[in-house]
């Protein structure tokens, strides 16, 4: 499965983004999905998941409630729609997938096998 991701910009505190990830291969359907960021000198943080089986999705505190996560298995693509953004949100963006995840590694970077290349968010003040 390749990722590539895109949506990302500059935009000031309070405003909203879509970022977008389409994937390759026919069994994107099948895979648990998620987004990560990180920002300059930080590690690379956990911001949202969703479970093909189920649905079932995960935030980050620091989103919860300001971001979603949504997919669409027709299209192969995935969406984090970000709303009410700050400053603390400014990040490269990353997508992931896996086909294999288990509940306790959805949060856990190391846990997924497929990567995009990351999109830049700067949220100015």
């Amino acid at each position: 499965v390749q990722l590539q991701a895109s949506g990302g910009g500059l935009v000031q505190a309070g405003s909203s983004l879509r970022l977008s990830c389409v994937a390759s291969g026919s069994t994107f359907s099948r895979q648990t999905i998620a987004w990560f960021r990180q920002a300059p000198g930080k590690e690379r943080e956990f911001v949202a998941a969703l479970r093909y089986s189920g649905g079932y999705t995960y935030y980050s505190d620091s989103v919860k409630g300001r971001f979603t996560i949504s997919r669409d298995n027709a299209k192969s693509t995935m969406y984090l729609q970000m709303n009410s953004l700050t400053p603390e949100d400014t990040a490269v963006y990353y997508c992931a997938a896996d086909p294999s995840i288990i509940l306790s590694a959805v949060r856990d970077f190391r846990s997924y096998a497929y990567w995009g290349k990351g999109t830049q968010v700067t949220v100015s003040s």
